[in-house]
């Protein structure tokens, strides 16, 4: 990966109304991705840069997003508190991910752990939402409020719920919507259909 102002960058705009905190976390993330790589005769430095990330961002602001995890272009974060992703988990470009949300495997009833979700392009994600598994959340979809989610996501739907099911369908991506609250109406409106069913029901 060659190192690029423009790469460390890329989430600087789609942050700007969020917090300096998001763009701290943001611009460590980009910057540990580049020199958390590099050869010999460096690997002193980036092993020393990924435990500096390590503790900055997950012990004193309380965000655990792995240095090594797979994350596309303009990643947006609300509210930068008890957010935990696994290292394996996939994110596309265009996404955004709220407060006290986790997304990541689980164990399998032989101990091994899953392998952990894949998250599309232009997904909005709610806070307190659970993801888990090897699954996968399609694009423009819309994870509401409090949803736990255990099976895969059709592109352009709404979920909510424990377990998450699906509400309905958007006629219009969340990336051709011009206005911010509109989106912001979505998550609040899709949080109160959530329930308190058991996750193995």
């Amino acid at each position: 990966m060659n190192f690029s102002i423009n790469y460390i960058l890329q989430d600087w705009q789609v942050n700007q109304e969020t917090s300096s905190k998001s763009r701290l976390i943001l611009l460590m993330f980009r910057s540990t991705r580049i020199l958390g790589n590099l050869p010999a005769p460096f690997s002193l430095f980036s092993s020393f840069y990924r435990a500096l990330y390590q503790f900055v961002v997950e012990w004193i602001l309380g965000v655990e997003l792995p240095w090594d995890t797979q994350v596309g272009p303009n990643l947006k974060l609300l509210h930068c508190q008890g957010l935990v992703v696994n290292h394996e988990t996939i994110i596309g470009m265009n996404c955004t991910l709220r407060h006290s949300t986790t997304i990541g495997n689980k164990i399998l009833p032989d101990g091994t752990a899953s392998g952990s979700p894949k998250i599309g392009n232009n997904v909005e994600i709610g806070s307190n939402v659970v993801i888990i598994g090897p699954i996968t959340v399609g694009d423009n979809a819309v994870i509401g409020a409090g949803s736990v989610v255990v099976k895969d996501v059709p592109n352009r739907t709404v979920v909510v719920g424990n377990p998450a099911r699906v509400i309905r369908t958007l006629n219009t991506p969340l990336s051709l919507m011009n206005n911010e609250s509109q989106q912001a109406s979505e998550l609040a409106s899709v949080s109160n259909h959530s329930n308190t069913d058991s996750l193995y029901r």
